[in-house]
């Protein structure tokens, strides 16, 4: 109907056209409960509310897998710190940039940022334990220079941002938590590198293209969740586990859930060293060498994940570092969809390798036919005033 048809027409039948344009409105509860259903069960605790920044801090009461809840980051004592400046300096940061918030600011602080920008790090960025960088509202674009590390840290989340192109620096002294000077040694250019740290939550973030790899969780780390991340156009994706030598990593736990996986990743998706990896409703568009590998007795569950192989190449998900000693490995597929040939070869033993999450940690896993759905808006989120 046109606007003069529109116009013109009775008033019983505006009425009804009135009824049915509200009705169709996104705010409605019908509509409401439609696009709940579209969603992970971590998106579905916050994205659903309108006016989403009236309540930013929800985000934290919304994490699941080895994290757990991350309310400690929020509560009495909370600083609200809004980047205003994308200007890095490693020893003197000004207020209003990115490290003055992660370094200077004691005890929890809430980081977010007044506008889109771009931001060049001179060294890598040292964030401290009780921080959130929450990127939700700007495009906020953390690259072509160093990217972030997580030393000896707890308690943090890193929401929201593109983190791509980071290179590999030297050796240097950078300004590190509670504005102390930390002499640093060469670090390989990663996106997120954690060291010797827990509890950490990184979710909805691009992240492609860096040097090294894209996340590293390493020496000790346990208590992570790896969300809502689109990973793309990179060789080494994730690393979790030091080096073969480097046992305390057993004791790591990690959860890696709802990710995109792809275009252009090659391996390490992740590859696990010594502990333990629930690897959950991921979607796989591809990889080069291989999706899962591992070495030194990992134990991964892959469960309701998506593999769609490659067209061409390999089509094994798994990998496993050959030794003459021999290693164990207890990698098991539950409840996996695979597409276009993909295979995965499963070892013996290890029985289910539940997770055994404790309360705050477990969560509803879902059917790996809805995984295109549960991960379509992973990454960075286009945020509005009222939606995310």
């Amino acid at each position: 109907m046109a606007l003069h048809d529109f116009q013109a027409a009775p008033w019983p039948l505006v009425l009804l056209l009135g009824v049915a344009i509200i009705l169709m409105t996104p705010s409605t509860p019908v509509l409401a409960k439609r696009s709940s259903a579209r969603m992970n069960v971590i998106d579905r605790c916050w994205r659903m509310k309108p006016n989403w920044r009236s309540h930013r801090q929800q985000l934290a009461t919304c994490s699941v897998g080895y994290a757990g809840k991350m309310t400690n980051n929020i509560g009495r004592g909370l600083t609200l710190y809004k980047v205003t400046d994308p200007s890095d300096d490693a020893l003197n940061p000004r207020p209003g940039t990115l490290r003055y918030g992660v370094t200077k600011i004691k005890g929890k602080v809430w980081i977010t940022f007044q506008r889109d920008m771009r931001i060049k790090l001179q060294k890598p960025l040292l964030v401290s334990s009780f921080t959130t960088i929450d990127g939700r509202g700007a495009s906020v674009h953390i690259a072509g220079g160093a990217c972030l590390m997580l030393r000896r840290a707890t308690n943090v989340i890193i929401h929201g941002l593109r983190i791509h192109d980071c290179k590999a620096q030297g050796p240097g002294q950078v300004m590190g938590p509670d504005g102390e000077i930390v002499n640093l040694g060469p670090v390989d250019g990663d996106a997120i590198r954690v060291v010797t740290s827990s509890k950490i939550w990184i979710d909805h973030n691009t992240l492609y293209d860096c040097q090294d790899g894209l996340i590293d969780v390493t020496r000790g780390s346990t208590g992570v969740t790896i969300s809502n991340n689109w990973f793309r156009y990179q060789n080494k994706v994730i690393l979790l586990g030091h080096d073969d030598g480097f046992l305390r990593d057993k004791n790591m736990k990690v959860t890696v859930a709802f990710n995109y996986f792809g275009p252009g990743c090659v391996q390490r998706m992740p590859r696990v060293r010594h502990g333990y990896a629930h690897v959950v409703n991921n979607l796989y568009q591809g990889w080069g060498q291989y999706a899962i590998g591992g070495s030194m007795n990992p134990s991964v569950k892959s469960q309701a994940n998506l593999f769609i192989a490659p067209k061409s190449g390999n089509k094994e998900v798994t990998w496993r570092k050959t030794d003459k000693n021999g290693m164990s490995y207890n990698f098991k597929s539950v409840e996996d969809i695979f597409e276009n040939g993909a295979s995965f070869t499963q070892t013996h033993g290890g029985g289910g390798l539940k997770p055994n999450y404790n309360f705050e940690e477990r969560f509803q896993v879902a059917d790996a036919r809805s995984v295109r759905s549960l991960t379509r808006s992973s990454g960075a989120l286009r945020c509005s005033k009222s939606s995310c």
